[in-house]
């Protein structure tokens, strides 16, 4: 996964107000904190974090003290109706540091015929893996698979250097039987009097 560059500024003014005026200037306003650093309040630009929040995990790199440093997006609060980036919390990471995350499942391939439906038990799966090399996503193969079929999370293969953070013998996919519409019992019961 590449680094994605912001251009943040540090933030002096604090409360209702002073966010208002960050985001009507195109700022959103954050915190960042992490590995014992005293939380550091910055101003991000608004549309490059949208765009870069996109993309699930994205390492970004934002300025602080004038150094550039590390950070994971650990919060994103949105405003309820046009779903805006009202404030965001990020996670200070170090080059080289293991951590914890949930990258998406994608899966490929047709089932078994039948009507058979996929149910994703797990919408995403954790894992563990360095802060520089997260994985976007990892894509499940589900063709063929009957009803009654279950994808572990120990049966999917993860890139190098990449770990699971959930129970191997987690269920992340099954597949689920097509079930025939019965009439309701009371109606059989009427047309057998009948």
């Amino acid at each position: 996964m590449s680094e994605i560059r912001l251009a943040a500024e540090s933030r002096t003014e604090f409360g209702k107000g002073a966010a208002r005026r960050a985001r009507r200037a195109g700022f959103v306003p954050g915190v960042v904190y992490g590995h014992g650093h005293a939380p550091v309040h910055l101003n991000l630009p608004g549309h490059d974090l949208m765009m870069a929040l996109k993309t699930p995990n994205a390492l970004l790199v934002v300025p602080i003290d004038g150094k550039d440093e590390y950070v994971l997006p650990k919060a994103v609060q949105r405003e309820a109706i046009k779903r805006n980036i009202e404030h965001v919390d990020l996670l200070l990471v170090k080059r080289g540091e293991k951590v914890t995350v949930e990258i998406p499942v994608h899966t490929e391939g047709e089932l078994a015929a039948g009507g058979n439906l996929l149910e994703h038990v797990l919408n995403a799966l954790p894992i563990e893996a360095e802060a520089t090399h997260l994985p976007e996503a990892v894509t499940v193969s589900v063709e063929g698979l009957e009803a009654g079929a279950s994808i572990l999370a120990k049966d999917i293969v993860l890139p190098a250097g990449v770990a699971l953070a959930v129970d191997a013998d987690a269920v992340v996919l099954q597949v689920i039987g097509a079930q025939a519409a019965e009439a309701p019992a009371e109606e059989a019961a009427e047309g057998a009097e009948a």
